[in-house]
């Protein structure tokens, strides 16, 4: 999953492809690169982002996704519903949430009336204090029952369950011990039986353990986590360096497969 941040302030990007006409051209050059999915997002979620009215985060976006859905799939990653409903008419075929359908009341039934593909996420609090002291008795644990009750959740609301990825949320609320507790356990939130969604791309962990203050720096690291989470079951790996991951990920799927066979 190629992540286009249509944003100016996103952590890694921001700003690099805000424009209309950079951010069609970044994410074609993500499917080139291998990309099954384009992730496409016009509100930052970093660590202390400020919101973004629903108005503004749909112009920004459903002239890419109108543009791009002819390549691949796209994906719309927003928690508003008016959003959502918008990308969705311009040809995106996935909602990816970061609140697991909480932000909008309105988004469950959206998701269940289009019949496409979500991804629910956990994320304790919100971007703009979800680093202040995140405390967990079992980081791990507790996640797992987190998605596993919006799943439920989601099923209840009509969303097909074969349709639904689920997201631990690196980052989102997590210490580096809290991420790296929850990459070393994957295996616990595969279990409860849905695609396993990983993002750590770039992420300011990676930084503070090979100190890599650039984000773009941090490729090598991204690689490494999501190396591991494949090991670890997850099955989708949403980066903005398509091309070195998708290698990456290539040579360690290819090498496990030998493992199993007889």
């Amino acid at each position: 999953m190629g992540i286009l941040n249509v944003t100016p302030d996103s952590f890694s990007d921001g700003g690099e492809w805000f424009e209309r006409d950079a951010a069609v051209s970044r994410g074609s050059e993500l499917f080139f690169q291998g990309a099954a999915i384009v992730d496409v997002g016009g509100e930052s979620t970093r660590p202390g982002a400020a919101p973004v009215p629903a108005a503004a985060e749909r112009e920004r976006v459903v002239p890419v996704v109108e543009a791009l859905a002819g390549l691949g799939q796209v994906s719309i990653d927003t928690s508003k519903a008016e959003v959502a409903r918008a990308a969705l008419a311009a040809g995106a075929t996935y909602v990816n949430d970061v609140t697991a359908l909480r932000g909008d009341p309105d988004m469950a039934g959206v998701v269940a009336d289009a019949g496409c593909e979500v991804c629910l996420m956990h994320m304790l609090g919100e971007p703009r204090t979800m680093q202040e002291d995140p405390r967990y008795d079992d980081v791990v644990a507790e996640v797992a029952a987190f998605l596993e009750e919006r799943l439920a959740g989601a099923v209840a609301a009509g969303i097909a369950e074969e349709r639904i990825s689920v997201d631990p949320g690196i980052g989102f609320g997590k210490t580096l011990a809290h991420n790296l507790e929850l990459l070393a356990r994957l295996d616990e939130i595969a279990a409860l039986g849905r695609p396993v969604v990983v993002g750590t791309s770039r992420k300011s962990f990676l930084g503070r353990i090979t100190g890599r203050d650039d984000p773009h720096q941090r490729v090598f690291g991204t690689i490494a986590t999501n190396v591991l989470a494949l090991e670890r079951g997850a099955r989708v790996f949403r980066v903005h360096d398509v091309a070195a991951t998708r290698d990456a990920l290539a040579v360690a799927a290819a090498t496990l497969a030998a493992h199993e066979r007889p």
